[in-house]
């Protein structure tokens, strides 16, 4: 099948289209539905006839974006009509939705002229918090968004003119610095001249390139002041004639630094690229074949060519997904009433900012593991880089509300969290996590301090302050990866084989003497095993938490923190917990990698430390400890290990958070099972600690919780431990080492 067939099959699979209406209250009884509808709507419709700005806190139109187009533009399809855009503008509400959680309405208006077209929009302001204009011809998409900016109360924003203008802006500031140019000093050749080329020029104005270093071609050639004289331009093209005589495309290219093409490919030859200066800055967005392909452009020349083009299979993508979705995003936060030249500024901005931070593995994967780091080749973002919405929403929100357009003010820190939790459970749990640690910022060993990942993972505890790492391992390798990954930083490093060690030595062979090591033997292990050495490190106080199992089994990684550090004097068992987080709750599961057939004696022990784990999340814990058996349904010796730990935990004094079992795992998390059925259980609510009856059962109930359940996984975190140690898994990816680093952290701040 070719893409064309694939995509009629994606679009007409049941049900047809792409996107859905979803309720976000209950509407289960009879008094739900009453107070959805009638006969109690009527209050808040009362409220706000009397107030209308009380629509944001009963209504959605706070997350509500209207799609609206007329079809007269589509990319790469032309003036289609109406009806035939509606696909495309349904896709716009995925993008929406997928990379800022807004909801939208697509409304595709048959309607050609501009006084109608203002009209129809202008009346549909009570419905939408802002208004995105989509695929509508110029010069009328001019006119149509100054009239609707100007006429309505919220943001109106024409996506071709400024999300091209943004995110390429974005670019160009880095590319700016890669060559090491001043932007006052770039001289800039547009290849077309409508609404996109024309928003860019005056977006680029704004970011300070003098107006009169910008060179504007159409089908004709020079936007020149002879061709304004005769009236051939229109009064947004006007303003960039220049005073030159009539001239080509290939005239303007010469001596100029950069090359912005917005028309139509292949207009722009190799010899073309070899006139203009040094180190030239192409960007060839026309799509789906740009002005000249990225290979020509590279061989074109000798020197530095930085390119970019609208096509996602070569560098530096100029996708408009970067901008809209993180711009509505924070306008729509603060209740601006328009989106102004300093909120676009902020975006682009952030967006090259962005760039020069350390990718993270997921986004690379994402991209076929492909090298990501900041230079010719990677000058803005990733779509799929989820920092996007919280780097670049806080700036343009900032921007809203220092510009005026804001009609809320919001604490940007406050409001990154929420961002945060817009990209998931998981990420807002962790949040409260990772503040705990800034809070307090504690010393934590990495024991493969030489592997590229644990020193990503270290710029960027120390880059965030969320701990002092300490990097095990080689120095001048060390120091050598972080110079080759662009990190600038200066690395707390620990070599084994530098230094004097044998304070290390001594303590592992006093610890382990009659556990049949030599001290000859210490010596080899702390000289050539990282595991070893920073177990030795954190018994001996030279660190507070370590961190381990990258590179290697989880059994062999454990084994040495066991063997030096063993577990805390209140515990006779370490355990490993996952916390899974699903779209409006938390649970933990215990235990997932280390007690193979646990007894019950273990298993009340394994409860009480993931409680402990639970309340550092800020989670109050209540404990369900599962097997097939509900509360003495089935009576066998395996049902009683559970149920023996449960009479263990309620004798004891210490535990002051609600436990109970044995029971069934639809039991524990399904309310109205655990309250109608047991009614005399000690859980009044669904368990959010969830303790299996061994490990065969913890492991593969995680992970399928995972796989099939779309739940996000963080850990596992080993408890029960002397000291903070963690064991990563294999492979886990740098966000996974930072994240177990500030549980460290957190841990290390409880001794």
């Amino acid at each position: 099948m070719t893409l064309d067939d694939d995509a009629r099959e994606y679009h007409r699979r049941d049900p047809p289209g792409k996107v859905e209406i979803a309720t976000t209250k209950p509407t289960n009884t009879q008094r739900d539905l009453s107070l959805a509808y009638s006969p109690g709507v009527a209050a808040p419709c009362r409220d706000i006839a009397t107030e209308e700005t009380l629509a944001y806190e009963y209504t959605a139109k706070g997350n509500l974006v209207g799609v609206v187009s007329n079809g007269t533009a589509v990319l790469g399809l032309g003036d289609i009509g109406a009806q035939a855009s509606k696909p495309v503008m349904e896709g716009k509400g995925v993008l929406f939705k997928r990379f800022a959680d807004i909801d939208v309405f697509d409304v595709e208006l048959d309607i050609d002229d501009t006084d109608a077209f203002v009209e129809a929009v202008a009346a549909m302001e009570p419905t939408f918090g802002g208004i995105n204009l989509e695929d509508i011809k110029a010069p009328e998409c001019f006119e149509i968004e100054q009239r609707l900016a100007e006429r309505m109360d919220i943001p109106v924003f024409h996506d071709d003119q400024h999300g091209t203008a943004i995110i390429s802006g974005a670019a160009l500031l880095n590319a700016a610095e890669i060559a090491d140019k001043e932007l006052s000093d770039l001289h800039v050749t547009f290849g077309g001249a409508g609404a996109a080329a024309t928003a860019t020029a005056r977006f680029y104005v704004s970011l300070g390139i003098p107006r009169e270093n910008i060179t504007m071609c159409d089908i004709d050639g020079i936007l020149s002041e002879s061709r304004a004289d005769a009236g051939e331009l229109n009064e947004y093209t006007e303003p960039f004639a220049r005073g030159v005589d009539d001239g080509t495309l290939a005239d303007a290219m010469e001596d100029a630094d950069v090359f912005v093409g917005l028309s139509v490919g292949g207009i722009v030859s190799q010899e073309m690229v070899r006139s203009m200066a040094d180190d030239p800055i192409i960007f060839a967005m026309a799509n789906p074949d740009p002005e000249i392909t990225y290979e020509d452009a590279k061989d074109a020349r000798d020197d530095t060519v930085i390119m970019a083009t609208g096509r996602s299979d070569y560098p530096n993508q100029v996708n408009n997904v970067l901008g809209f979705p993180f711009i509505f995003r924070g306008a729509l936060d603060v209740r601006a009433t328009e989106i102004n030249e300093a909120m676009k500024r902020a975006a682009a901005e952030a967006l090259a900012e962005l760039a020069r931070q350390d990718v993270p593995d997921a986004v690379v994967k994402a991209y076929g593991d492909e090298p990501l780091q900041f230079g010719p080749d990677y000058l803005i973002p990733k779509p799929l880089d989820q920092r996007v919405l919280s780097e670049v929403t806080p700036a343009v929100a900032k921007a809203a509300m220092e510009s005026g357009s804001a009609r809320v003010e919001r604490d940007l820190d406050a409001y990154r969290e929420e961002l945060h939790a817009r990209l998931g459970k998981s990420r807002e749990m962790m949040q409260v996590v990772l503040n705990k640690a800034k809070s307090d910022p504690k010393r934590v060993a990495l024991a493969e301090g030489s592997n590229e990942k644990m020193i990503r993972a270290a710029y960027q505890m120390q880059e965030e302050g969320i701990a002092h790492p300490i990097l095990i391992g080689e120095t001048t390798a060390i120091l050598r990866t972080a110079e080759e990954l662009g990190l600038d930083f200066d690395p707390t490093i620990a070599n084994p084989h530098g230094g004097t060690w044998d304070h290390y030595v001594d303590s592992l062979y006093e610890h382990r003497q009659r556990n049949g090591l030599t001290r000859s033997e210490a010596a080899e292990l702390v000289r050539n095993d990282s595991d070893y050495f920073a177990s030795v490190m954190v018994q001996m106080n030279d660190a507070d938490a370590m961190l381990t199992g990258l590179t290697h089994h989880y059994p062999s990684a454990l084994r040495p923190p066991l063997q030096v550090i063993g577990t805390a004097e209140d515990a006779n068992y370490a355990a490993g917990v996952y916390m899974l987080a699903f779209k409006n709750r938390v649970v933990f599961c215990a235990d997932a990698t280390v007690n193979l057939d646990p007894d019950a004696e273990v298993l009340a022990e394994v409860t009480k430390h993931t409680a402990e784990l639970a309340r550092r999340f800020n989670v109050e814990p209540r404990a369900a400890l599962l097997s097939y058996s509900d509360f003495g349904s089935v009576d066998n010796e395996g049902v009683r290990k559970p149920r023996d730990a449960v009479t263990l935990l309620h004798d004891d004094p210490d535990v002051d958070f609600p436990v109970d079992g044995e029971m069934q795992a639809d039991t524990a998390v399904v309310e109205e099972m655990l309250t109608d059925t047991y009614d005399f259980a000690a859980l009044d609510k669904p368990a959010n600690v969830l303790v299996f009856p061994n490990l065969e059962a913890g492991n593969i109930a995680y992970k399928l919780l995972q796989r099939l359940g779309g739940a996000e996984a963080i850990g596992p975190m080993l408890v029960g431990m002397d000291k903070p140690v963690h064991v990563l898994q294999r492979g886990d990816e740098v966000k996974d080492i930072v994240n177990l680093a500030a549980t460290a952290v957190v841990d290390a701040q409880q001794e």
